[in-house]
């Protein structure tokens, strides 16, 4: 018995028909089909296939053959698959993940840092929140995330930049005549903050505040830079957000810097200390090149 054998028998009952199965299927004749077919219950030692004017139909032997017939070439294929994969230089693979908007910035430079080895690895890239981000490096999802530096996880990180913080605002507000906007402008305003997930943006921008004697509570607090651009455009309020956020703004939102020494919030790359890839450790020692690739300060 051959593996043909097989093959026609299992053509014939899904064609429900000889000369369909020949002629559609296996690019054969009808009668050098019918052969095949008789040299196979001849081997199996039991009629397969009842023939009729309407066509072909199982026999009970045939509906007992048909299942293992089934199993047996798909595990030959299945065989024939795993054999072309073991014959083919193994891919790594290598999970990059960014806090949203980051992406923009530095998905050229990671891709850059990882030339030498792009070849041979299948990179995947995705984005999200960072404390979300951090999840995803300790439960081994990701190799390395551009995003905050999260004190709750025990994490590797080095910091790659500095991101001075810079106000929000609709393209009609007020402030949009100064080319820079003293912190006290924001007094009076809607003010729209860091969540309480968003807890290093929080404590930065409260810090700043306090730092300039204001007393100013926010209104909204936001999870991400998107959320922060659509409560601007919907309440007229003001944001304190990364300077990464000019990647995202429509035409309803514009941005100016503040004055004099704005506050900065850490980018870094985080990784899991426990991870042994061999692509994560080119990639950190490449890191000095992503510094010096960091993207233009705010003016």
């Amino acid at each position: 018995m051959e593996l043909r054998h097989l093959r026609y028998f299992v053509a014939v009952v899904e064609e429900g028909s000889l000369t369909t199965a020949a002629a559609l299927r296996l690019h054969t004749s009808q009668p050098s089909l019918s052969r095949q077919i008789r040299d196979l219950e001849y081997q199996v030692g039991a009629q397969l296939l009842s023939r009729s004017v309407h066509g072909v139909e199982l026999t009970a032997a045939g509906k007992a053959f048909l299942d293992h017939a089934r199993l047996a070439l798909a595990q030959v294929d299945a065989a024939v698959v795993a054999a072309r994969k073991a014959a083919q230089p193994a891919k790594q693979t290598f999970a990059i993940g960014f806090q949203t908007g980051h992406e923009m910035n530095w998905l050229p430079q990671a891709m850059h840092a990882l030339r030498d080895e792009l070849k041979n690895t299948q990179v995947t890239v995705s984005s999200d929140y960072s404390p979300n981000l951090a999840e995803e490096l300790v439960r081994g999802r990701l190799d390395v995330a551009f995003m905050r530096v999260e004190p709750i996880f025990d994490l590797g990180y080095e910091v790659v930049d500095h991101e001075p913080l810079i106000v929000l605002m609709p393209s009609d507000h007020r402030l949009i005549a100064h080319t820079a906007i003293h912190p006290g402008e924001l007094v009076g305003e809607i003010f729209i903050s860091g969540s309480n997930k968003a807890t290093v943006l929080r404590a930065v921008t409260e810090d700043y505040l306090r730092r300039c004697g204001l007393d100013i509570k926010p209104d909204h607090g936001v999870d991400s830079v998107t959320m922060a651009v659509s409560l601007v455009a919907s309440t007229r309020g003001l944001a304190l957000m990364p300077a990464y956020a000019k990647n995202m703004l429509p035409w309803s939102v514009v941005s100016r810097p503040l004055q004099g020494e704005p506050p900065t919030i850490d980018l870094a790359v985080a990784y899991s200390k426990a991870n042994g890839s061999p692509i994560l450790k080119l990639f950190l020692s490449r890191l000095g090149e992503l510094r010096a690739a960091a993207p233009e300060k705010e003016k």
